[in-house]
């Protein structure tokens, strides 16, 4: 018995009958068809949605839900905004600060 006939051997034997590589890919194919299922994912931002410009520094509502409780800001993972949008969030949200019509700090 050569190297690769002992070693190709000893690859048949570990995997045995724990089955647990066979098992592994079946649970992938299943948790792809319940992915499927569910929702879609947002593709825009929800000013890019509404079709805005311009973030609307005095629009409270609207930044605090960008907002942490400690008054940070979300970054755009978290709140979904695209890059530019985030840029024009950072800007409203620094604006609204200086005006103080948002904390700085809570």
């Amino acid at each position: 018995m050569d190297y690769n006939e002992r070693r190709n051997d000893r690859r048949d034997r570990d995997r045995g009958d724990r089955g647990d590589r066979g098992d592994r890919r079946n649970m992938g194919e299943q948790g792809d068809a319940a992915r499927k299922l569910t929702a879609p994912q947002q593709t825009q931002c929800r000013f890019c949605r509404r079709q805005e410009d311009y973030v609307d520094y005095k629009d409270i509502e609207t930044l605090q839900k960008l907002l942490t409780h400690r008054g940070k800001i979300y970054s755009r993972k978290r709140s979904g905004n695209c890059a530019g949008c985030q840029r024009k969030v950072k800007r409203a949200i620094k604006r609204a600060r200086f005006m103080a019509l948002l904390p700085f700090t809570a």
